[in-house]
């Protein structure tokens, strides 16, 4: 049976419509957001300077990344220009940033800058020690940092993860706790994965978490969640910036500078942790749901920075 051209032209729209539904989810919002600032700022310079944004020759990004070289560090050039790279291909127009000469200026900006990331300090355990106990548990914010706190660390969940997880993605048995991860960083596909948090002694996560959930009352919904100044539980999650701030705010207050410390110290410092106390890759990278074996034994060498030393025992 033909179908009419006006129902033709509707399916037609429906399926255009999914098609641009899928293909923005094929970044993360997070991705998606980072762009959209980037661009913003490459569009206003641009304006302030007469030049044109979109489409964009090729020379005004080469100019626009000798601007952001005496500003910023490479990687965040190279991510500013990955912005407008997908802004012009999405536009259908030529990529700008494929131009060989807008690449020699890039490899300019890294040979003379270098692309070491300066990154924060792991929180190791003892250091860990420090910050719970600067914390007020019978405040339920209090609570509620603890659990942040311990969950964070032994699980070395990524900040999103962390404030991702729901009521229904975390369960108990005998031996601790074990949360699912329904997406991530490196599982843009939502396969998912579980993660088996360990239960401690006066730094115990599952015992932390226990409490926040019988304090907090929470039974569905986001786990983590922020309160007002009256001490009630909002219903939204929490971001990872607030995780960022909370890490920070107790690093303060345990006599650390808070401006070596972030929410990616939790992560770091369990795998710097378990390095120093003899753990395996193969068991750390486990925890941590590394692929890289390389990214991971970034934390693994500083954990184990003076084991087996070349100059140990030669007779300095």
């Amino acid at each position: 049976m033909l179908v009419p051209v006006e129902t033709q032209d509707s399916v037609l729209a429906n399926l255009a419509d999914l098609a641009r539904e899928y293909a923005e989810n094929a970044r993360s919002r997070a991705t998606e957001r980072a762009y959209e600032h980037d661009l913003r700022s490459f569009c206003s310079w641009c304006r302030d300077r007469g030049l044109t944004c979109l489409p964009a020759a090729a020379e005004t990004v080469s100019l626009y990344a000798a601007w952001c070289a005496e500003r910023y560090r490479p990687a965040t050039i190279g991510r500013r220009l990955a912005a407008v790279s997908v802004a012009h291909t999405s536009a259908g127009y030529e990529n700008p940033c494929a131009h060989g000469v807008v690449k020699a200026v890039l490899r300019g900006i890294r040979r003379s800058k270098g692309t070491a990331q300066t990154r924060k300090t792991a929180l190791l355990v003892d250091d860990l020690r420090k910050l719970v106990d600067t914390i007020e548990d019978e405040h339920l914010i209090g609570v509620r940092d603890r659990a942040l706190l311990l969950l964070g660390f032994a699980s070395a969940l990524r900040r999103s993860e962390l404030v991702g997880l729901d009521f229904g993605d975390v369960r108990f048995d005998d031996t601790g706790a074990i949360l699912t991860i329904r997406k991530s960083k490196t599982d843009q596909e939502s396969h998912g994965a579980e993660v088996n948090v360990m239960p401690g002694s006066d730094l115990c996560p599952v015992r932390a978490l226990r409490s926040w959930l019988e304090a907090s009352g929470i039974t569905e919904g986001p786990l983590f969640r922020g309160l007002d100044r009256h001490g009630n539980i909002r219903p939204t999650r929490l971001t990872e910036r607030i995780v960022a701030a909370v890490v920070k705010q107790y690093a303060k207050k345990a006599g650390f500078d808070p401006a070596n410390f972030g929410g990616h110290s939790l992560r770091s410092g369990f795998a710097t942790s378990a390095a120093r106390a003899g753990k395996s890759e193969a068991s750390i990278m486990r925890q941590t749901r590394h692929k890289s074996l390389t990214v991971a034994r970034r934390y693994i060498r500083e954990g184990t920075r003076w084991k087996d030393h070349a100059a140990s025992g030669i007779g300095l």
